[in-house]
């Protein structure tokens, strides 16, 4: 399996990227991938983003280790998607206690995907906004730009808060998975071709398999993008694609 990521700051941003990216292993069976979008209107988006990106890092490290120690105990690929949540839920709420932090320091998106190797099968979450693709089905996750962000609900239980979450999708015998944030909606005409050539934008870098023997593919499909069309996304960037 061929796993494929890209992270650039939109056209329309200038100082920051406020996405983020993670890709981990938890055992030898099991990945974990996110992708993280910083609210542009809080308070120190890159931030918001790179602080969940750790803390899931932080979870998928310790969640490791209890793997080697309760083989016994293999939980579902749900059960396991949801103690990372979990996890994520209370060690964001704990951090913006410390610090003493507003809740529009901690506003971003976040879309986790479990795979597991051995059983060929996955699960997928977005909080928030953002873009899935599966074997060529693409579903986004729109609020009309209004994202339902995690840290709006920490004051809340968390066992209430995620029965209530219906933005799930499972899927088993993986051939080409993809999770991006909403820039890949982004794409806008930034300079003048010569050819008025037009192309469907999410398709060609969540389905099309050119340059897949690159693990460089997802950028030079940018790049492709941007000098044979014109195009580039306006909006940060973040994507992660798996290919079997």
């Amino acid at each position: 399996m061929n796993i494929y990521s890209t992270l650039q700051i939109g056209d329309y941003h200038f100082n920051h990227c406020e996405d983020d990216l993670l890709i981990k292993k938890i055992g030898s069976d099991k990945m974990v991938c996110a992708v993280m979008d910083g609210c542009s209107t809080a308070m120190d988006s890159h931030f918001a983003s790179t602080l969940i990106r750790k803390i899931l890092r932080k979870i998928i490290i310790e969640n490791g280790y209890k793997a080697l120690y309760e083989k016994e105990n293999k939980h579902c690929l749900e059960t396991e998607l949801k103690e990372i949540i979990k996890g994520l839920f209370n060690e964001l709420k704990f951090v913006k206690n410390y610090l003493m932090m507003d809740e529009k320091e901690i506003l971003a998106t976040v879309i986790i995907l479990v795979y597991d190797h051995a059983k060929d099968e996955g699960i997928i979450m977005a909080i928030g906004d953002g873009v899935v693709c599966i074997n060529g089905n693409i579903t986004e996750f729109d609020r009309d730009n209004k994202p339902d962000y995690l840290a709006y609900h920490l004051h809340e239980d968390f066992e209430d808060w995620y029965s209530a979450q219906s933005q799930k999708l499972f899927f088993d015998h993986l051939n080409d998975i993809s999770i991006a944030t909403d820039g890949i909606l982004s794409f806008s005409k930034v300079k003048k071709m010569e050819s008025d050539e037009t192309i469907n934008f999410a398709e060609y870098v969540l389905i099309d398999k050119q340059d897949s023997n690159s693990e460089e593919m997802l950028n030079k499909k940018l790049k492709q993008l941007e000098h044979k069309y014109g195009v580039k996304p306006t909006d940060d960037l973040a994507i992660i694609r798996m290919i079997k």
